[in-house]
């Protein structure tokens, strides 16, 4: 059973999303958060398993929430999907590149939302890699070349090649078909270069490998992702 944690300014918005997942079966809400600082110390003292953050909050933002909660959590770390009125914003890609697992706009139907949370809950993240390439296409300069100590020059050359397939989209399964490894095997190294690189969740490595120049715009395999 999930635990869940709401965080949003507005009290309609809070007050309808805990009456739609108290009614819901294996879900447990463990608090409402009406800003940032407040999702902080509720996070930190119910550990939730799932964060639905409003992006966009006076004083404390979503974003900055999200890397706070991440950065002091113990594993497992909580899965933080924002809440967004537009489908593209700024404000998401940042919330992406602080480990946020995905994003909701705030009309969605309430049988997908309850779907949203079983999925990042599982570990999957919320969107499909055409959606994040153009959020970072969007929102992020491309440098001409990698960036000196990025943390780039810690992995071996398998897992460079494993990190820009993850950065160009592709899921665990169709990495491992294109490298002839086993799927199990290219799961190993996409772990290790998340540890490595100390990055929360697969969004995150798709933003590192962009940014660093490891995955090209021009990259072939915009797909459908999957953790």
């Amino acid at each position: 059973m999930p635990t869940v944690l709401i965080v949003d300014d507005q009290f309609l918005i809070r007050s309808g999303l805990n009456a739609l997942l108290r009614a819901a079966p294996g879900i447990e809400v463990v608090g409402e958060a009406q800003n940032g600082e407040e999702a902080i110390e509720m996070a930190a003292r119910t550990r939730p398993d799932v964060i639905l953050m409003d992006i966009r909050m006076p004083g404390t933002s979503g974003i900055i929430a999200t890397e706070r909660i991440l950065a002091q959590a113990s594993a497992p770390l909580p899965k933080i999907l924002v809440l967004t009125t537009f489908d593209l914003d700024e404000y998401v890609y940042g919330a992406l590149k602080v480990g946020a697992c995905g994003f909701l706009l705030k009309d969605t139907p309430p049988d997908r939302l309850l779907a949203a949370i079983d999925t990042v809950h599982a570990g999957d993240m919320l969107f499909s890699a055409p959606v994040i390439k153009s959020l970072i296409e969007a929102c992020t300069p491309r440098p001409a070349a990698p960036e000196p100590h990025s943390g780039l020059e810690t992995l071996p050359p398998r897992e460079l090649e494993v990190l820009g397939l993850v950065g160009s989209g592709m899921s665990n399964s169709d990495i491992a078909q294109r490298l002839v490894l086993s799927t199990a095997t290219i799961k190993t190294h996409v772990h290790r270069c998340m540890s490595k690189l100390m990055l929360n969740s697969r969004a995150q490595a798709v933003v590192f490998a962009y940014e660093t120049g490891l995955t090209s715009r021009s990259s072939a395999a915009w797909g459908t992702e999957s953790a």
